[in-house]
């Protein structure tokens, strides 16, 4: 039998192992160069790996603001635009239709339902409008959509104007080879950190409450994309690849903050806003996400980097392969984008088929009992609200 000591000793020494081979300079920097020349020096600063550390700390410092911006800003914003928040009416206990709902499927076929209503004892219309109900349970309020789309709308606009301002009158900004000029010996400027902190903290924060958000039909993109934003911009971090990182952060965040508030204008039913500003948001994601990113930035860290080393280092490979990760996702999202464009030109109707919407529910549980003596009631129809959603 293994003693603990020994395990402890050799788990250690793995850990250490893999420590140093993930910090190998070969992976991350040029020919000749070592981490200790990246000690600060004669007024040059260069970014550390454990400052990333303080993401999580200032992730839940963002969770808090949010918190607060979104019960004393968002609320009386939403009110004021006529959005209430409506009760939710849940179904009646029944241990049946709860297991089947949980474990077999939430949207019983006719005959599932009829089988139902058989073993219940009850109406097949009360099971239907306990699925209903049940269903719209697990939808979030457009109040707490709209909330939502509030803190996102503020980061996004707050780091784009940010972003600018930390940008405008920097050569790389205009000229994208400058981003090489120096390397890797470019000092790290106080905004390019903040710039940094704020943005991965931002993300980290979205993981952390992915599953309290409005889910989507492609919960699993948005979870790619965080997972990859963060990945990027923290080993651009360490690879003192700051100067295009902040490009390729402030490229994301200005299409963004215009698709937040059509969003919100959505919610209140303001039609014509919406629709507005979501063509606005469609002509910015296609300049930023699919001009400007693989023609710009990726030209930049694909192409430019070999005209300055004739031997790539490993973290090229690794960077590209995950900004070509985010370009196949701009490239999905951008189809979705362009399939609503295309019903709202041809038909109209802006409606986003990855959110789910709720089923209206015009009864009362008066009138609920009142069908359970056999008085028939209507139950309204389903109405859709036009949901421009993306991330």
């Amino acid at each position: 039998m293994v003693s603990l000591p020994a395990t402890s000793e050799s788990m250690a020494y793995i850990l250490k192992t893999l420590n140093s081979w993930f910090w190998w300079e070969n992976i991350w920097m040029p020919i000749n160069c070592t981490w200790a020349d990246f000690v600060d020096h004669d007024g040059l600063v260069f970014p550390k790996p454990h400052q990333l550390y303080a993401t999580i700390p200032y992730a839940f410092v963002l969770l808090i603001i949010r918190f607060f911006s979104e019960r004393y800003v968002a609320i009386p914003l939403a009110k004021a635009l006529g959005i209430k928040n409506v009760r939710r009416v849940k179904p009646q206990p029944n241990p049946v239709l709860e297991s089947y709902f949980r474990e077999c499927s939430r949207h019983p076929s006719q005959s599932e339902i009829q089988g139902l209503a058989k073993k219940c004892n009850c109406t097949v219309h009360l099971v239907e409008k306990w699925f209903r109900r049940r269903r719209n349970l697990e939808i979030p309020t457009v109040l707490r959509k709209f909330q939502e789309a509030f803190w996102r709308f503020s980061f996004y606009l707050t780091s784009s104007i940010v972003g600018f301002l930390f940008l405008y009158d920097k050569p790389w900004f205009y000229d994208i080879w400058q981003t090489w000029v120096g390397y890797p010996f470019q000092t790290l400027l106080p905004s390019q950190y903040w710039y940094y902190m704020a943005e991965i903290g931002f993300y980290w924060s979205l993981l952390f409450t992915l599953g309290i958000d409005n889910k989507r039909k492609d919960f699993m993109a948005h979870v790619v994309h965080h997972l990859a934003a963060i990945g990027l911009m923290s080993g651009s971090w360490c690879g003192n690849y700051v100067r295009l990182g902040t490009l390729v952060i402030f490229v994301h965040d200005t299409a963004d903050f215009w698709l937040e508030a059509a969003k919100m204008f959505n919610y209140a039913r303001w039609e014509k806003t919406c629709n507005m500003l979501f063509i606005i948001f469609s002509i910015a994601f296609f300049i930023t996400r699919i001009i400007l990113f693989p023609f710009w930035i990726l030209r930049a860290t694909l192409y430019q980097p070999t005209y300055y080393s004739t031997t790539p280092v490993i973290a090229y490979f690794l960077f590209n392969g995950m900004l070509l990760i985010l370009q196949g996702l701009h490239l999905y999202w951008g189809y979705l984008i362009f399939k609503i464009l295309k019903r709202f030109v041809f038909l109209k109707d802006l409606k986003d088929d990855r959110s789910d919407e709720e089923e209206e529910d015009s009864l009362t549980d008066t009138e609920e009992e009142s069908t359970k003596n056999g008085n028939k009631n209507s139950s309204g129809s389903s109405k859709h609200l036009l949901s421009c959603s993306h991330h």
